[in-house]
């Protein structure tokens, strides 16, 4: 089994800051703008974007979760996956843009559950997608607005993303 890091911390960091300055300047600023992460390292690097925002723009911006373990359709499959909290920012989503922040973008699968979360909590003026790295292999028209690497990648790999906050390190694998 081979594994090769495809993402060091400095790679990491300098995606994570491209995202914000791309985030920032598609909403024309930080107004009416959510970030909610996708548990559970999506909700890591939601706050890490929503940190660079503020840095860069000088406003703090609302930053949550968004759990989708119960509208995911492969639970049948997947039954020990266990719910997460979901963290709503005070001000709500209703007439915000929201940004879903995910780690590995594969088949859209999650982010589809995530819409439909979405729409049980609020009605946001639009939703756009950041990834980390997009690995392609969609089963749906899903197709993120904010990309930290392209990763192409056979079916039969695994991507790896590890963040300090939860594993102790930065860094992204890929191997068989």
């Amino acid at each position: 089994m081979s594994t090769r890091t495809v993402l060091h911390e400095a790679d990491i960091a300098r995606a994570l800051t491209r995202i914000s300055h791309e985030i920032l300047e598609s909403n024309r600023g930080s107004d009416d703008l959510v970030l909610l992460g996708i548990p559970t390292r999506g909700v890591t690097l939601a706050h890490r974007i929503g940190a660079l925002i503020e840095q860069f723009g000088g406003v703090p911006v609302a930053v949550g979760a968004l759990d989708v373990t119960m509208y995911r359709d492969d639970l049948h499959r997947n039954p020990t996956r266990a719910p997460q909290p979901t963290e709503i920012p005070a001000g709500g989503i209703d007439g915000k843009v929201v940004v879903l922040v995910d780690d590995v973008l594969f088949s859209g699968r999650s982010i589809r559950s995530a819409l439909d979360a979405l729409q049980a909590i609020g009605r946001p003026t639009a939703v756009r997608l950041a990834t980390l790295v997009d690995r392609g292999h969609r089963e749906l028209p899903i197709r993120p607005d904010f990309v930290g690497k392209n990763l192409p990648s056979s079916r039969e790999e695994r991507v790896n993303v590890r963040l300090a906050e939860i594993d102790g390190a930065d860094e992204v694998t890929i191997g068989s």
